[in-house]
C-alpha cells in the first residue's frame, strides 16, 4: 500500500506583514505617525525574520524589506518633521 503524507503549505508568517505592511503605512502619515510606523516595521521585521528560519514558514525576504523600509521610513520622517518646523 502506498501512504501519502500530506503536504504542508509554507505561508508567510504575520509580522512579515505586518512589517510590510507598517513600512508602506511609514510614507502614507505625518513625521509622528511615519516614526511609529517605521520602528513598527523594523521591530516586526526582525521578528519575521527570525519566524521565517523555520522551515515551515516564509517570509524572509519580505521582513527584509520591511526593515529597509523602515529604515527609510525613519529617514523620511525625520525629513518631514525639519520641513514641518521650517515653515
Amino acid at each position: 500500500m502506498a501512504t501519502t503524507t500530506p503536504v504542508a503549505r509554507n505561508s508567510f508568517s504575520i509580522p512579515s506583514l505586518i512589517s510590510v505592511a507598517a513600512a508602506i503605512g511609514s510614507f502614507m502619515t505625518g513625521a509622528t505617525l511615519g516614526l511609529i510606523f517605521a520602528v513598527i516595521a523594523i521591530l516586526f521585521g526582525i521578528l519575521g525574520v527570525v519566524i521565517s528560519l523555520s522551515p515551515v514558514k516564509r517570509g524572509g525576504v519580505a521582513s527584509t524589506f520591511g526593515i529597509m523600509a523602515g529604515a527609510v521610513g525613519i529617514i523620511a520622517a525625520i525629513i518631514k518633521a525639519i520641513m514641518w518646523m521650517a515653515s
